[in-house]
Order: structure tokens, then C-alpha cells, then sequence
């Protein structure tokens, strides 16, 4: 089952409105008495289902997928808080239209305002379309193995980086994650696809641009459209390309405390990106 709030605050507030009168509106019945004991309803349930909220429209507004915190009822009106699933993606109106019959959600509920609970797998349905609409590369296969949330991978040229390696290695698992560069291992017999499993498996991606090596900028740009959280590294900002200078990159001097200090940067910034993820 999954929550449908169809209101206006699916931008920023974190809360919103919806006069009391209207919720349950488009929910069979025994959905609705399943949630409702005595004429009251119980909202501490309502709360641990998924909840899809969306704005009045079926073209480009803005729907998202979270979880209700808190409801209230302040005279006529249900005031409710809540918080967007960071780990899905926005989608809009229009795509849940076009499955709005998978969703049972009705022509006429994409232009009222309402709160109807729905007896269906939101997540199910929703990761069905996006697996459904995913490119399917012809040069090499995406990797179907889930991500491994301690794995940090390093794309950088072979030669003349030991040193960067190890470094980054060293201070990587010393922090509890796991670091794989693609010479680790050989599991196919075209060393790209090991690399594209890699990418795919990684938590982040650490991409070393110094010397302007044209497979990093590939590897790169792969993570990059996988959606992946990419840390830029390099010993010179001449060697970023323009399409990569609105990016924030580390730069570093290749030497025993330049490369300490790069670790201690990169480590840092995994820090960060696993406490944003974990928010």
C-alpha cells in the first residue's frame, strides 16, 4: 500500500495543508475503515507507508516519493511533515500518469487536491519503469549485482600512480571502506566490462584526470550518467577539460605529503557523501 497526497508542497517546505474532509478521498472502503477505528483516524499507521506526493497537473510538475513524520489536525485542516526519499530520483506528473492504471490513480485525481491510500507496491511499480526505460548500453553490459556501500573505486592511469594508489588505498580501508582499482581483479575476458562492474557495484567513484589519460575521462563520464557519486582528483587543473571545470575537483602535488594530504581530502569527502546518504 502507499500513501497518494496530491497538494502543492512538493518543493521545499518539508510540510503542507489538506483540509481534513478530504482524506480517504478515492480509497475503497475497507482500506479506509482498516485505518480508521471509531471515526478516528490512525495516522501513526498511515505513517509507516510509503507515500507519493505530487502536485495538481498531469505534465511537467514535480512528484516525489518520501515518508510522512508527523499529522496533525488543526481544526478543519490536516497539517502533515515530511521527507523526500533522497536515494529516488523526482519524476513528474506525466510519468505517473502514463501509470496511473498500474497505480490505480484516476483521471480525475491529478486535479484535486486529496489524500487517498492505494493498495498497491508503489516501489514495485515504480522500479519496473525505471528498469523498463534504462539504456541498454550495445558496447558493453550494465552490471546487475547491487551496490556495495563500502566500496570506493579508483580510475586512474597505471603508470607512473603507485604511489597515489596506495596512498588512497591505505587511507580508504583504514576508514572502513573497502577500495578497488580495475587491476584487482579479472572476472571478464574484456577488461572493460570489469570496469563497468566495478563502476556500477561502487558507492563512489574516485577519477584521477592528471595527464588528461582519455580512459579516466571515459570511465568518468560512464559514473557520471550511472548517477554516481564521482570524487575528481588531479596534480593539475590545466588538465580538466571545460565540459568538467564547473566541477569541484582536489588537487594534489605527487609527492609523499601531497599524496597524504590528497588521502586525508578523499577520505573525508566519502565521509561526507556516506552521512548525506545516510541523512
Amino acid at each position: 500500500m502507499f500513501n497518494l497526497i496530491v497538494a502543492g508542497g512538493t518543493r521545499s517546505s518539508r510540510q503542507d495543508t489538506l483540509p481534513a474532509s478530504r482524506i480517504f478521498e478515492y480509497t475503497e472502503d475497507w482500506i479506509s475503515d482498516a485505518f480508521r477505528a471509531n471515526g478516528v483516524v490512525d495516522f501513526a499507521r498511515l505513517c509507516n507507508l510509503p507515500t507519493l506526493f505530487m502536485e495538481e497537473g498531469t505534465a511537467d510538475e514535480i512528484a516525489r516519493l518520501g515518508w510522512l513524520s508527523r499529522v496533525e489536525q488543526v481544526g478543519k485542516e490536516l497539517r502533515f511533515h515530511y521527507t523526500f526519499e533522497t536515494d529516488v530520483p523526482p519524476i513528474t506528473n506525466a510519468q505517473i500518469y502514463e501509470l496511473s492504471n498500474d497505480l490505480q490513480i484516476a483521471d480525475w485525481e491529478f486535479s484535486r487536491n486529496h489524500w487517498a491510500v492505494k493498495n498497491v507496491d508503489l516501489g514495485c511499480i515504480l522500479l519496473k519503469s525505471q528498469f523498463s526505460s534504462v539504456p541498454k548500453p550495445s558496447v558493453f553490459k550494465l552490471s546487475d549485482a547491487p551496490v556495495n556501500p563500502r566500496l570506493i573505486s579508483l580510475m586512474m592511469p597505471f603508470g607512473g600512480f603507485d604511489g597515489v594508489h596506495q596512498a588512497l588505498r591505505g587511507a580508504i580501508e583504514a576508514a572502513g571502506f573497502e577500495c578497488r582499482r580495475a587491476d584487482d581483479f579479472w572476472q571478464h575476458a574484456h577488461i572493460m566490462q570489469d570496469i563497468i562492474e566495478l563502476i556500477c557495484r561502487s558507492h563512489v567513484v574516485v577519477c584521477d584526470l592528471s595527464g588528461k589519460n582519455p580512459n579516466v575521462f571515459y570511465e568518468a563520464g560512464i559514473a557520471h550518467t550511472l548517477g554516481k557519486e564521482v570524487i575528481l582528483i588531479t596534480q593539475s587543473m590545466d588538465d580538466i577539460p571545460f565540459d568538467l571545470k564547473a566541477l569541484r575537483c582536489i588537487t594534489y602535488h605527487n609527492n609523499g605529503e601531497g599524496q597524504a594530504k590528497l588521502a586525508a581530502d578523499v577520505v573525508n569527502r566519502i565521509a561526507t557523501v556516506t552521512e548525506m546518504r545516510h541523512a
